[in-house]
């Protein structure tokens, strides 16, 4: 399993949660651990390090500001979730957002967020490859199957996120999005 192979699982599971009844976004994750669950145990086992690689890959300070923007505040945890929602929303996206966190501010599903006071969270889709491997074998995914390492944040970004003028010279458009909700 490699990130070209996982980013079309998930746009695989979009389509096919598109096509289904019910919330999308509540599906994707589900779909593509169904998706998962039926290829080779040693490639479910590897999909796990893909996924905690592209969440270290999104573990930066601008995003995290992003995401407390568009949910009101965002925890570590939560932070963890909002990178969960954003792999399902798919690679172009998902690069997007790394490239400029602002430009969420066009995404239909954060638009909404700010209309209907949603948060845009999926814990879910951190256990992807947890739920295909227990799926396949009923067995737990080894330990030894992945590492988690995370970089360092920006200290450029360590200011406090509640500082509204601050973020707004930083996320211009997610912070003018918000404030009119």
């Amino acid at each position: 399993m490699d990130k070209q192979t996982f980013w079309q699982l998930i746009e695989t599971a979009r389509t096919d949660a598109a096509a289904g009844a019910g919330e999308v976004e509540d599906a994707v994750a589900q779909r593509a651990a169904e998706l998962l669950a039926a290829r080779p145990h040693a490639e479910i086992a590897a999909a796990q390090q893909v996924l905690w690689d592209l969440l270290a890959e999104s573990y930066r300070s601008p995003l995290w500001a992003a995401a407390y923007v568009i949910n009101g505040g965002c925890s570590d945890d939560g932070f963890d979730y909002f990178r969960g929602w954003l792999l399902t929303q798919g690679r172009a996206v998902f690069d997007a957002a790394l490239a400029d966190p602002d430009s969420l501010a066009e995404h239909p599903a954060v638009r909404e967020a700010a209309a209907e006071g949603l948060e845009l969270w999926d814990e879910e889709a951190l256990s992807i490859a947890w739920s295909a491997y227990e799926s396949a074998t009923g067995r737990e995914l080894p330990a030894e199957s992945f590492t988690i390492s995370y970089p360092p944040l920006d200290p450029s970004w360590d200011f406090d996120f509640d500082d509204a003028a601050e973020l707004a010279s930083r996320l211009p458009r997610l912070s003018a999005l918000f404030d009119d909700a």
